[in-house]
């Protein structure tokens, strides 16, 4: 007969290597728990793998467009705010002109509402958010309107000068009562309109004409900004410098009649123009909130797909998590015992 003998070293030791498999299925079992997913995705799938990682690189790249799309949205919707304060700005001066025209104004009231036009078109551009300009175009970290209130101002200096150029004397020299209507109404459409509509609005804005274009969907684009340099700002923007400036002068009745006018003309396109410029963001916003809807179901089904591949049952998980840990609580009492073990509790 044979005999052979059992090492409670060896007991140990088998003990331990099962402790250590059952905390990392542990582990891995309340990973799963807590994420609802396979720990180990490649392991679980295999051949499958290549299909979970296409998927979840998709739901990235449509989460990244939901978000640049979230920053579209603020931008046109404080652009939408700003060209509606533009347009309420502009109305209020053409009704001011319309008195005028009519002869129910005082000239000082309408240059009152044309420098105040300025100096709110002048703010209503130059709004910032998160750190770039609104009307700036592409050019968004530059300010794209000067400020005519300044003398030294390029716009102001050019309008200054253009005036100079075509009398040979200022707006307040006595002189300006010479000026006729006809006079006027040509300085206003040979000299003014150029400085606005020409090369020349470059002293005015450091704006690009190119708004930023952003992509919307996989396949969609849509302009998501508005320039400074649009047809409706430049003519609010000559119907108040021609109130501000040509209204403070000596004129006679002709040359103020021209200057009211024409600035009545302009302020009118340009609220009309702006308004049309409103309803092009509003466009662009639904077309974006469209965009935004359509990648919402895709990632939704996309994530569906992943869940099933990826997926795990909560109450499988959960069942195997607790069995775990009852053999670990086990697994230790049994090792506790084992250390306890020795001959000497038997020897005499």
């Amino acid at each position: 007969m044979k005999t052979t003998y059992v090492s409670s070293n060896a007991i140990n030791q088998a003990l331990r290597y099962s402790m250590l498999r059952m905390q990392a299925d542990l582990t891995k079992s309340q990973k799963e728990m807590s994420t609802l997913r396979v720990a180990d995705v490649g392991l679980a799938l295999g051949s499958r793998t290549g299909l979970s990682v296409s998927l979840n690189r998709d739901v990235a790249r449509l989460n990244s467009l939901m978000d640049s799309n979230a920053l579209a949205s603020s931008r046109l919707a404080s652009t939408q705010t700003a060209l509606g304060q533009l347009a309420d700005r502009g109305e209020d001066l053409r009704v001011t002109l319309a008195a005028a025209l009519s002869g129910n104004a005082d000239p000082g009231v309408v240059r009152d509402d044309g420098s105040a036009m300025i100096e709110a078109m002048t703010a209503i551009l130059n709004t910032s958010i998160n750190g770039e300009y609104l009307f700036a175009g592409i050019n968004t970290d530059a300010q794209p309107i000067a400020d005519f209130s300044d003398p030294a101002s390029p716009n102001r200096v050019a309008f200054d000068q253009a005036f100079f150029n075509r009398f040979g004397f200022n707006q307040d020299d006595p002189a300006a009562a010479n000026i006729t209507k006809a006079q006027m109404e040509a300085f206003i459409d040979t000299d003014v309109v150029p400085l606005f509509t020409g090369a020349a609005w470059s002293d005015w804005s450091s704006a690009s004409d190119q708004p930023i274009v952003s992509r919307i969907g996989l396949n969609e684009t849509t302009e998501t900004s508005v320039s400074a340099n649009i047809s409706g700002v430049r003519k609010l923007a000559m119907a108040a410098v021609l109130s501000g400036r040509l209204m403070s002068g000596n004129f006679n009745e002709g040359a103020i009649a021209a200057v009211v006018e024409r600035s009545l003309g302009f302020v009118a396109e340009g609220v009309a123009e702006v308004t049309d410029q409103r309803s092009a963001t509003g466009v662009a916003e639904t077309r974006i909130k469209n965009a935004t809807t359509r990648i919402e179901m895709q990632v939704d089904l996309f994530e569906r797909n992943i869940g099933d591949l990826e997926g795990v049952d909560p109450y499988e998980a959960s069942t195997r998590v607790t069995a775990l840990m009852t053999q670990i609580e086990t697994s230790y009492s049994l090792t506790a015992r084992l250390q306890q073990l020795s001959l000497l509790n038997y020897l005499p």
